[in-house]
């Protein structure tokens, strides 16, 4: 991400409220098998071990239900972005280096779009954020550094 709150599309809005709601509903499912912590109950070392797995299960549960909580909220409050300038939700046309062309888009969630989709957090979407048109960016790849050309940022040229 760039620093400052992005705008999410609105796939990606319904996918993150729909994960919500499931963390939501595993963290009560799960909360409700816990036992009160002002009983005296013994048990043997597996019933501790359970106890103990729900307790990390929910603390898991509650700190992704943070995570998404705080995007959504984050891009509740993001400025629509330029037409002119990448952010999540824009589709960019670019030139590798082996001079084939793609149009991506830039998005948030890595099913949202599948094969034509690049997420804002990984190395080729991250280096693209903020950049326009004409701009060439580098990113990691695994056989190393690799780059890419800006040619358009909306519509595939020629698709008007």
């Amino acid at each position: 991400m760039t620093g400052v709150p992005e705008p999410i599309s609105p796939d990606a809005r319904q996918a993150l409220e729909q994960e919500l709601a499931q963390l939501r509903s595993e963290r009560d499912a799960v909360a409700a098998t816990l036992k009160g912590t002002g009983t005296d109950t013994v048990g043997d070392l597996a019933d501790q071990a359970d106890e103990l797995q729900r307790v990390t299960e929910t603390a898991r549960l509650e700190a992704r239900i943070a995570a998404v909580t705080s995007r959504l909220s984050e891009a509740a409050t993001a400025p629509d972005s330029a037409p002119d300038v990448i952010g999540v939700g824009s589709d960019v046309t670019l030139r590798f280096a082996d001079g084939t062309e793609e149009t991506i888009q830039i998005g948030e969630l890595a099913n949202e779009l599948e094969h034509t989709l690049a997420t804002s957090d990984s190395p080729l979407g991250h280096a693209l954020l903020g950049h326009r048109t004409g701009d060439s960016v580098t990113y990691d790849t695994p056989a190393g550094p690799a780059t890419a050309m800006v040619l358009a940022i909306g519509a595939p040229p020629g698709s008007a």
